[in-house]
């Protein structure tokens, strides 16, 4: 794939705190990535909450926030460092989740921000459970029998119906 010459720069939002078995790949990903982007001579923002990673050391980004990675804060850096893009899929849930809000809440039309790398409507059939069982049966893809719910009363009553894997 050619290298785009309509972006400039880019922005990439890590997962935040590492916790024991989950986010350390991202932070891995994300550092690559980050790696890879500045050899093709694009400028890189980095937003992440945790300072402890290796994404966010000295040199891996051209600016890195150690920022709550929220709606907010994420608007405030777009609107000061005015990326070109941002490439949402190296945060995991996190970087997923904050660039389809960015997306919904009209942030990155405002500043003119084009999403790279994932479809912002597949983050939502992704991300979003009963998007995702739709999908999945709409392509003819069999998964195991499984129900939405929002409340540990609908847990019980549909694990009741449906039994537990063993």
């Amino acid at each position: 794939m050619p290298k785009r010459t309509d972006i400039h720069k880019v922005l990439i939002i890590g997962s935040g705190p590492i916790v024991i078995g989950q986010a350390c790949e991202f932070d891995y990903s994300g550092t690559q990535a980050c790696k890879a982007l500045r050899l093709l001579g694009y400028e890189i923002v980095l937003v992440n909450s945790n300072p402890a990673t290796i994404m966010t050391d000295p040199g891996m980004a051209d600016a890195t926030y150690i920022e709550p990675l929220n709606l907010q804060v994420l608007t405030e850096i777009i609107a000061a460092e005015r990326p070109d893009a941002i490439l949402p899929n190296l945060g995991g849930q996190t970087g997923l989740n904050l660039s389809s809000e960015l997306h919904r809440t009209g942030v990155l039309d405002r500043f003119g921000v084009k999403v790279i790398g994932v479809n912002v409507d597949a983050i939502h059939r992704g991300e979003d459970r009963i998007a995702f069982k739709e999908t999945m049966h709409r392509l003819g893809i069999d998964m195991p029998a499984s129900q939405a719910v929002t409340s540990v009363e609908e847990a019980e009553r549909v694990a009741a119906e449906l039994g537990y894997p063993w």
